[in-house]
C-alpha cells in the first residue's frame, strides 16, 4: 500500500479536513506471583480493542449535512465500516462511535469541527451448543415452583380463617405489658 492515501471513511461518509488521528492500543498482561519465588510471571491475555481519536472540520453548504449524519449514526450505536491509513495494515473492520462532539466555529460561516472517539468493535463470540447448566437450572425450578404453586390454592382459606382469633387475642400485647409491670413491682 505505499503511496496510496486512504481517505479516512466512516461507512459511506468521508470524513472531511481530518487533521489528526491518535491511536490508543493496550495489552492485557496478567501478574502472577508463584508462592516460594523470587519475581513474578507474565501471562499475555492479549489485547483490548483499538481506540482511534480524530478530529477534523468540516466546510461548504453540506457541512452541517455531514455532522448531522455523523451524529444519527452515533445515537444508533451500531457498528459501522472504517477505513484510514493508519488502520490499513490493522485488519480493523468495524468501529464503534463512543463519543462525538461538534461545534460551529464562530466568524466562520458554513464551518464545523468535529472529535470523534471510535472504538473497534468486536463481534461476541457465539454461546457453546450442547447441553447447558442454565437449562438443567431452570428445569429443577420449574419443578420446585410448580409444587410450590399448588400449595398456594390453601392460602384464602387460611387467612379467612384467622379471623376469629383477632378479638380474642386483639388485646393480648395491652395484657401482657400489665402482667410485666405487676411482676417487676
Amino acid at each position: 500500500m505505499e503511496g496510496i492515501v486512504v481517505k479516512p471513511m466512516l461507512d459511506d461518509l468521508e470524513l472531511p479536513l481530518v487533521q489528526e488521528i491518535a491511536t490508543f492500543d493496550k495489552r492485557v498482561l496478567a501478574e502472577h506471583k508463584p508462592p516460594g519465588m523470587e519475581g513474578s510471571l507474565l501471562q499475555n491475555m492479549g489485547r483490548r480493542p483499538a481506540r482511534l481519536i480524530l478530529w477534523g472540520v468540516a466546510t461548504g453548504t453540506d457541512a452541517l449535512k455531514f455532522v448531522e449524519k455523523l451524529e444519527d449514526k452515533f445515537k444508533a450505536g451500531k457498528p459501522v465500516p472504517f477505513t484510514a491509513d493508519i488502520t490499513a495494515d490493522s485488519k480493523i473492520d468495524n468501529m464503534v462511535i463512543e463519543d462525538l462532539q461538534w461545534q460551529e466555529l464562530a466568524g466562520y460561516p458554513e464551518r464545523y469541527t468535529y472529535v470523534l472517539k471510535v472504538s473497534e468493535y468486536i463481534k461476541p463470540a457465539a454461546p457453546e451448543e450442547g447441553p447447558s447448566l442454565d437449562n438443567d437450572i431452570q428445569k429443577d425450578a420449574k419443578n420446585l415452583v410448580g409444587d410450590m404453586v399448588k400449595g398456594l390454592d390453601i392460602g384464602p382459606g387460611f387467612a379467612t380463617g384467622l379471623e376469629r382469633f383477632v378479638s380474642p387475642l386483639g388485646d393480648l400485647l395491652a395484657r401482657l405489658k400489665e402482667f410485666n409491670k405487676l411482676t417487676k413491682g
